[in-house]
């Protein structure tokens, strides 16, 4: 039988075994997951002994964690806007700069606006289930090429009532033709195909079509900003996020390719990551 441990004792072995940058914020999270409780319990009980059974739930989870797993995996779940959002292998983890994408759409979009918006490459859904969350009266047509994905974006929708959400299966704008939409959002594939940060971290465990886009990582979003024309109504908007260091390329795209009013944004660690133009 193992020996007692307490929830801080566990979470101080564990903090120092995982990767020193997010080692307490990972140990915690997973410990919490492993309880079926919220982080704010393990703070407030923190001499609270464990089961040999949880304390054999967590040391799975960790091993795991070990070997490069994403946590968001390993819980199934991740945060975007507020919303709880579940993930599998099969979609892109959310992360912080794609709220910078969605705080801009919310930008052109009015509150009361009953407009129509598509995500393409919605993945698990997370851009389009935020915007929908905060704009109940528009309707949102969300794209994806891997019917696993689309699964989990529709299974997200149903779990926290959004249903304001089409979901359809077809790459980028093709299963849109013959609608005009007011706003487009994206958050394509955007890395080099050799970029060696595809081979370490989070990355090596997401889908690799969610991730690399070329030799320039550009394909795709050359690919969305083509076919948005033919999409967006009159003075309407294209959104994508694109990678840090692709700012003036992605501004170029846009207005080579007609869009005015073009501009891009730095997200929360001042690193451009959103281009947005209007037609």
């Amino acid at each position: 039988m193992a020996e007692p441990v307490s929830i801080s004792q566990l979470l101080e072995q564990a903090a120092g075994l995982l990767p020193a940058d997010t080692a307490r914020l990972d140990a915690e999270v997973l410990l919490a997951h492993a309880l079926g409780k919220t982080r704010s319990h393990l703070h407030a009980w923190p001499e609270k002994h464990l089961s040999t059974a949880q304390q054999t739930q967590f040391q799975r989870l960790l091993q795991a964690r070990l070997r490069g797993e994403p946590v968001a995996y390993l819980t199934g779940q991740r945060e975007c806007w507020s919303l709880p959002v579940a993930l599998t292998p099969a979609t892109l983890i959310p992360r912080p700069e794609t709220e910078t994408l969605v705080a801009l759409a919310l930008e052109v979009i009015p509150s009361d606006s009953n407009a129509l918006i598509a995500d393409l490459g919605t993945g698990s859904g997370a851009i389009a289930l935020a915007i929908a969350h905060e704009r109940p009266r528009c309707r949102l047509l969300a794209t994806d090429i891997s019917p696993a994905a689309l699964e989990t974006a529709a299974a997200n929708a149903r779990r926290l009532g959004i249903n304001n959400i089409e979901f359809h299966g077809g790459n980028w704008c093709e299963p849109l033709t013959g609608r005009q939409c007011d706003v487009i959002v994206s958050n394509p594939p955007y890395i080099r195909d050799a970029d060696p940060h595809l081979l370490s971290g989070d990355v090596r465990f997401e889908p690799r079509n969610a991730l690399a886009a070329g030799p320039e990582g550009m394909d795709d979003l050359i690919r969305i900003t083509r076919c948005a024309h033919h999409l967006l109504n009159p003075g309407g908007w294209l959104i994508m996020e694109h990678g840090y260091n692709q700012g003036r390329q992605a501004v170029d795209l846009l207005q080579a390719n007609g869009f005015q009013a073009v501009t891009d944004h730095v997200d929360d660690a001042g690193l451009g990551r959103v281009v947005m133009g209007q037609h």
